[in-house]
């Protein structure tokens, strides 16, 4: 029997990367999502398991589900037999963050400590869980290895993605047969190389990459490149970015890294090297062969001016290595940008 797998959020950029690599994988993914950050398709599904669908040839379980539901939670625990949880469902602006502080503990802690109950109520007691190096704060040294302080948070999403971190941690401590892999994403980029899944963000992108496609496609006028006087090659910001592909590749490796019982483990899943801003406008200048106007502002508060991974430990455990460089990542993008103008929303 192929093993199902609950995937939380799996509508999103993500958690649908994710959903295509399970189903690739031979594994029968069991996807539940609010679409909060989802448009919907046709019969009820969401559009991009939609598209996921026509890409591995196989139908896609799909609820629409709130994780704050703990009696639809309940009932979509009696209904299946889950051998593992890939925990992606939350809220994941870092500005909006700062506004509606609230918002994002009662959606993020909330949301995690009843999926967590009704997972420990049906004996369901391994978990993916989708983290970020933004738990790293204010790098005190590069590249970011595990062993880097953590909790040094600037921005209640990041805190909620320690705190959810640390409630694992905890959970696995107390109850020794619970697993969990806490995966710490550095800056996700790129889509699937068919151009039919992508990052598909609703309103104006809080991320570099999808607002730099945006331009080059004509639906922006221009880049605002916040701040060029930091202390990088070129004064922009230096990011560490993976193409999403290996990013979900990276899920799966840490799903087998369950079976071998292996406790709480923290990876971070980058490739390792730190590209500027200006540096991805270039490559996506060239992925695209068309201009992109940019402007230089002020700083944005709360950004660092470098951050990028020492991947070497998943490397080691998990035998995962980011095989796709800069330029098919933005070629990839490109693909799915030109495709989609306007995303998965039809007008």
């Amino acid at each position: 029997m192929a093993e199902k797998i609950l995937v939380t959020g799996g509508a999103g950029y993500i958690g649908s990367h994710c959903v295509l690599e399970l189903a690739e994988a031979g594994y029968v993914p069991v996807v539940i999502d609010n679409f909060h950050n989802a448009i919907r398709g046709a019969d009820a599904l969401p559009e991009s398991l939609q598209r996921v669908q026509q890409i591995v040839h196989q139908p896609i379980l799909f609820q629409e589900l709130d994780i704050t539901n703990e009696a639809a939670l309940q009932e979509l625990f009696s209904k299946h037999r889950f051998s593992a949880v890939m925990h992606f469902a939350g809220l994941k602006a870092v500005g909006e963050s700062v506004q509606k502080p609230l918002e994002y503990y009662r959606v993020n802690l909330t949301g995690t400590i009843r999926l967590l109950e009704t997972m420990k109520a049906h004996g369901v007691r391994n978990i993916v869980f989708s983290s970020s190096a933004t738990v790293y704060g204010d790098p005190k040294y590069l590249p970011l290895d595990e062993n880097h302080p953590v909790g040094g948070c600037t921005n209640p999403y990041g805190k909620s993605k320690f705190f959810i971190e640390e409630m694992i941690r905890d959970l696995c401590k107390a109850e020794r047969d619970w697993n969990a892999v806490l995966l710490r994403y550095f800056n996700p980029i790129g889509a699937h190389e068919s151009g039919m899944i992508g990052e598909d963000p609703q309103g104006i992108p809080n991320n570099l990459m999808p607002y730099v496609a945006q331009v080059a496609v004509g639906r922006r006028e221009f880049l605002s490149v916040f701040g060029n006087d930091y202390k990088t090659d070129d004064g922009t910001g230096v990011r560490d970015y993976i193409h999403v592909v290996d990013l979900a590749k990276g899920h799966i490796a840490a799903l087998k890294k369950l079976k071998e019982n292996c406790g709480c483990k923290i990876y971070n899943l980058g490739t390792g090297t730190g590209y500027s801003v200006l540096q991805m406008v270039q490559a996506m200048e060239k992925a695209s062969g068309r201009e992109i106007k940019y402007k230089i502002t002020g700083r944005r508060e709360g950004d660092v001016a470098s951050c990028y991974a020492n991947p070497a430990l998943a490397e080691r455990e998990l035998g995962w290595k980011a095989a796709f460089g800069l330029d098919k990542m933005c070629e990839d993008l490109w693909r799915w940008q030109l495709q989609n103008p306007t995303g998965f929303s039809k007008n």
